[in-house]
């Protein structure tokens, strides 16, 4: 597969400075101002830096020409990549500081030596704790026990990753079910392809359960690059940690409040802010007076875990904790408190003292899933019940919201309804999928005090989705401050289904630029399978045959014939059979390369949109990698096209 070999940089120093993805764009962006010869002049390089992410909206185009001749007068000057990259590395720097109000006196010295920068250094704790979790997590497995246990000590841990496997057991060990084994290559050597393989159904897979790799790729875990190993590591393992703070998997939590409204309030709250709710809970019913605001400076006395702990083990309960002085001592003796609760060490004494955040938010978690110290009242209980979504809705709210999530947006969401509803997250996403769409000046940034402003956020991303085309008659942008699931659902598919679309059509050359269609893309995968010699076929992306998955292999098979193991494919017969198949089809798929969000039951149950996103990405991927001709929908079908009737229009999208 390509996609393997990444970009080169012959200075080993220069090269561990960036990640693949950041090398990839950076590169791009140096081929756009290169001239003939593969380079660039001195000239052309600040309109191209000013909006390089790092430097956007910090350092103009002047400022950057400034400094480019504090060391260089001659702006036809040429310069390799290599020399981009240690100018970029100079301008971030001088952009940090400017931003910190600090003003550098060194001149910029990229053309005659290596530039400085922030180097990325791992916490040597945070990787023993992690160390140990996947010690205690999967020494049992059986292709993994052979490999266990790591020895936090050395860079054993590193090695590991480089086969891909055991960053696809620990997402299964977080979100069960989320990887299909059977498509895991776990073989004792694996050869480049089967590598590059595991880390893409790494990646795919952890953007599916919540994690953040916009700047990760495959190359950045095959060379395992300490630091984003161990981020890539501390985030699936909070994910699993914090997988029971919210009202569905613990609907005790609803004593937390007060009344319905509280109950909402809630319901949008991050699973961080709900742990700190509820750790403040139960300090204020201990007496303790202090707010916890955080995970680090708030917890270095060791004060709030010493009440929070004698308030849930009063068995273990004990005066020796606060009556101690020394911090450490007292970290120590908390430790040792809450190992009675069967908690493992996610921290030492230290890092207690020290407030390492991440730590102290598993040591804290980890006491919440063996005490939380919550009631059962059934009343509320049932009131908490009533508040929770249908199952296709909260199925679809969940694929949008990973989607939104993997666009690399600067807001995070953690739930789609309550964080849609100032129109600022609609407006990052239109201005991702289509740039100069949204007039930031008559936007408001939350926290938005004024109603009005929100109302003023929405009715911009109406404006935008009528001249995107999308159907939206008597949808107002006050519809979606008001929460209004069922039209923020059909806004968010047809914004899911415009950037599909465009992609396809991007890489497509067919005949005087003819939009893609769904039609086109249905076409696309029925030629794909009936060319390599598989018999089945579908009417449209609601036929009932799809829901045993073999349409899906086939397509897959098709495009690569080797990332299909037909020996573990069912005949999709019984109901068993199908969700093994389904639940195949989604890791195969996230193997191949397709960034996919649907559940096994979105195949089973033959979930329209859904499966025109499988299908979409499966063709996107296809005409990525394998370089799909116009004749691969004759320019005749995409004209028949245009009145199929297997291809949903704007307005049943909007309302289906």
């Amino acid at each position: 597969m390509s996609g393997f070999v990444g970009v080169v940089v012959s200075d080993q120093w220069l090269h561990s400075q960036f990640t693949q993805v950041e090398l990839r764009g950076l590169h791009s962006n140096f081929v756009s101002a290169s001239n003939e010869s593969g380079k660039a002049t001195l000239g052309n390089l600040p309109p191209v830096m000013c909006k390089l992410k790092a430097l956007k909206d910090i350092l103009s185009a002047d400022d950057i020409s400034r400094i480019l001749s504090e060391s260089a007068t001659d702006a036809t000057q040429e310069i390799d990549f290599e020399s981009f990259l240690r100018l970029y590395l100079d301008l971030q720097g001088r952009a940090t500081a400017k931003l910190g109000n600090t003003k550098l006196k060194t001149s910029s010295s990229f053309l005659k030596a290596r530039t400085t920068t922030i180097r990325h250094n791992i916490s040597e704790s945070e990787k023993t704790s992690y160390v140990a979790h996947i010690n205690n997590f999967l020494r049992e497995d059986k292709f993994l026990k052979d490999f266990l246990p790591i020895d936090p000590s050395g860079n054993a841990l590193f090695e590991l990753v480089k086969g891909g496997v055991v960053l696809c057991k620990l997402i299964n060990v977080a979100v069960p079910g989320t990887i299909d084994e059977r498509a895991i290559n776990t073989k004792k050597v694996l050869n480049p392809w089967e590598t590059n393989e595991n880390h893409t159904l790494c990646l795919n897979s952890a953007k599916a359960i919540g994690c953040t790799v916009v700047n990760i790729g495959t190359q950045d875990l095959v060379e395992a690059r300490p630091h984003l190993v161990v981020g890539l590591i501390s985030q699936i393992i909070k994910i699993q940690l914090l997988a029971d703070l919210n009202l569905k998997k613990t609907p005790q939590l609803v004593e937390l409040v007060e009344d319905s409204k509280d109950v909402e309030e809630l319901i949008g709250l991050s699973p961080e802010k709900v742990l700190l709710k509820w750790m403040n809970f139960h300090l204020k019913k201990a007496g303790y007076t202090k707010q916890v605001n955080n995970f680090s400076s708030d917890l270095k006395d060791g004060e709030a875990y010493a009440h929070l702990l004698n308030a849930l083990a009063p068995e273990h309960g004990t005066t020796n904790t606060l009556d101690t002085k020394d911090p450490t001592e007292r970290a120590n003796l908390i430790i040792e408190q809450a190992e009675k609760l069967d908690c493992k060490r996610y921290v030492t004494p230290q890092d207690i003292v020290e407030g390492s955040p991440n730590l102290n938010l598993a040591f804290v978690a980890q006491i919440f899933q063996h005490r939380n110290g919550l009631s059962v009242d059934t009343k509320k209980i049932s009131f908490a019940e009533m508040m929770e979504d249908d199952d296709q809705t909260s199925r679809e709210e969940r694929c949008f919201r990973l989607w939104i999530n993997s666009l690399g947006t600067d807001t995070y969401i953690n739930n789609l309804f309550d964080s849609v509803r100032t129109g600022w997250v609609l407006l990052e996403v239109l201005d991702k999928i289509a740039p100069g769409s949204v007039n930031w000046k008559q936007a408001t940034k939350p926290p938005i005090k004024m109603p009005f402003r929100k109302v003023e956020n929405c009715n911009q991303v109406i404006r935008i989705g009528k001249e995107l085309n999308f159907s939206l008659v008597n949808v107002a942008g006050n519809d979606i401050v008001q929460g209004n699931k069922k039209l923020i659902l059909a806004f968010l598919w047809q914004l899911m289904r415009f950037t599909m679309l465009q992609l396809l059509k991007n890489l497509r050359f067919h005949a005087q630029g003819k939009e893609i269609t769904d039609a086109d893309i249905l076409n696309w995968a029925n030629k794909k399978v009936k060319s390599a010699g598989r018999k089945s076929q579908i009417d449209s992306f609601k036929d009932k045959s799809l829901s045993n998955g073999m349409f899906f292999l086939d397509l897959l098979s098709a495009v690569e014939p080797r990332v299909v193991n037909w020996s573990v494919v069912t005949k999709g017969e019984t109901d068993e059979d199908k969700k093994l198949n389904a639940t195949y089809t989604i890791s195969v798929a996230r193997k191949l390369g397709c960034s996919i969000f649907l559940l096994p039951e979105d195949i089973i149950e033959v979930n329209q949109k859904m499966i025109l996103t499988l299908t979409a990405s499966i063709m996107y991927w296809s005409l990525q990698h394998k370089a799909d001709t116009p004749e691969t929908i004759p320019e005749e079908d995409i004209a028949a096209s245009d009145e199929s009737p297997a291809a949903p229009n704007d307005g049943e999208n909007a309302s289906s």
